[in-house]
């Protein structure tokens, strides 16, 4: 009963007010959290921006990252007018009302006309051909927001006429800078375990951090009005637990390396299920899927190599898919990849031979290049004897020779040594079946 009593108050409270995420929307680019790569003192978009130069763009990225709220920005600070579209519901009809106005306002008043066109790539190729003309003869500026690559989504003509500006995933720190600027909004307090778990939750979406903190702090403030507490209202754990309607996974500064080094080690010992249950704990916990993507690409030269080549292609195919799907659906690519990778045959092979050369490099002296082997493409080349005794392989059936292809300091060392598992097994040779330099530490 009571917490029906409080969920009952907490929605009269909500209903009371425009959302969070609207009444923190940010009022200069100073206010923006994240994306420093655009908005940075150097970035491209805020000097594009303060000078009023900005033609048409297409701002690129997941939900959550801020994409209306820099158009709305760019409006703000251009003498354009600013008019808003959304391709999910606009027509051909509406775009070439637009125009029609944007042409208009232009000859009378003189004023240029930014056309917001929310979710873009939703627009089909007629649709966005008919706004070629006027972006083309810079009646409209045109503002596409997207979440999916436009390279596949937008039509070439138009992507081509407009600048693409890629927004990333706000970091944690970003979301709990936004999260603590939504408490004093909302003159609230919370604690760091509510802070950090509504920060890892949100998935890199400020939208989404800020409409789950709007709730903790709606059911913190029921709660304390009913205990009859005083003071502000402070958002603990269990609020925000209560908000995502999910149980908070402890995942500190330890239990992030500890769980790394478990799912790492764990598809190194060929346990798909073991690298599933990790995989889990890492999502459950709010872990970065750009994080996890990063170390399964990692792993797959490392661990797999050569023994199975196409672990590489794999690992980066999920890295793209986390990139182009985001989550919740990236769960599956990333699951993908971990039983590929962990039931694939293992090779360090690769990671032990770049290691050896690497240290050779350090240690040896740098030779010069053999004189058959350097560049003997351009004039006076050959008076240098570059490239003179070079045996071309495909002059040969086999499409191989013996030659010299290293400095004569290191021309007798041996770095990579296949093994005999999987794909290597085809090409190892006879007195490497029994290698054992050792794994990694």
């Amino acid at each position: 009963m009571g917490d029906d009593l409080f969920a009952a108050a907490a929605k009269s409270r909500l209903e009371s007010r425009a959302p969070l995420a609207a009444r923190l929307r940010p009022r200069s680019l100073n206010d923006v959290v994240g994306q420093a790569h655009l908005l940075g003192p150097k970035g491209s978009l805020r000097r594009l921006v303060e000078t009023d130069r900005l033609s048409s763009a297409i701002l690129w990225g997941p939900a959550g990252t801020g994409k209306t709220t820099l158009s709305r920005l760019v409006a703000e600070a251009s003498s354009k007018r600013f008019v808003q579209l959304s391709a999910v519901n606009a027509s051909v009809k509406d775009v070439r009302a637009v125009i029609a106005e944007a042409e208009e306002r232009l000859g009378a008043q003189g004023q240029g006309t930014i056309l917001f066109l929310d979710e873009v790539h939703r627009f089909n190729k007629s649709q966005q051909d008919a706004l070629l003309p006027a972006v083309e003869s810079g009646v409209l500026t045109l503002i596409g927001a997207t979440t999916e690559n436009p390279f596949f989504e937008v039509n070439a003509p138009l992507r081509s006429r407009s600048t693409l500006f890629r927004l990333e995933m706000l970091e944690a720190d970003d979301l709990a800078t936004l999260i603590e600027r939504g408490l004093e909004v909302e003159e609230a307090t919370a604690s760091t375990e509510a802070i950090e778990y509504l920060a890892n939750r949100a998935a890199g979406d400020g939208r989404q951090a800020l409409t789950t903190l709007e709730v903790a702090v709606a059911l913190a403030a029921a709660e304390a009005q009913d205990t009859g507490a005083a003071g502000p209202t402070y958002v603990e754990l269990s609020h925000a637990e209560a908000a995502t309607d999910l149980k908070s996974l402890r995942y500190g500064r330890d239990e992030h390396y500890d769980i790394i080094s478990a799912f790492i080690k764990s598809i190194r010992g060929s346990d798909p299920d073991a690298g599933i249950y990790w995989l889990a704990r890492m999502l459950a916990a709010g872990e970065d899927a750009r994080f996890i993507a990063r170390r399964l690409v990692i792993l797959a030269s490392e661990d797999v190599g050569m023994a199975d080549p196409m672990s590489l292609l794999v690992a980066n195919a999920a890295a793209h898919a986390v990139e182009f799907v985001g989550l919740p659906e990236a769960r599956l690519n990333l699951a993908q990849a971990v039983v590929h990778l962990a039931t694939a045959p293992k090779s360090n092979a690769a990671y032990l031979a770049i290691n050896e050369a690497m240290a050779d490099v350090q240690d040896l002296p740098a030779g010069e290049v053999p004189m058959h082997l350097r560049d003997g493409s351009y004039k006076g080349a050959a008076s240098l004897g570059h490239g003179k005794g070079y045996d071309y392989p495909h002059n040969h059936p086999d499409g191989y020779v013996v030659q010299q292809y290293r400095p004569a300091d290191v021309a007798e060392r041996r770095y990579y040594r296949p093994t005999n598992r999987g794909y290597e097994a085809a090409f190892a040779p006879s007195d490497d079946q029994s290698d054992s330099r050792g794994q990694q530490a």
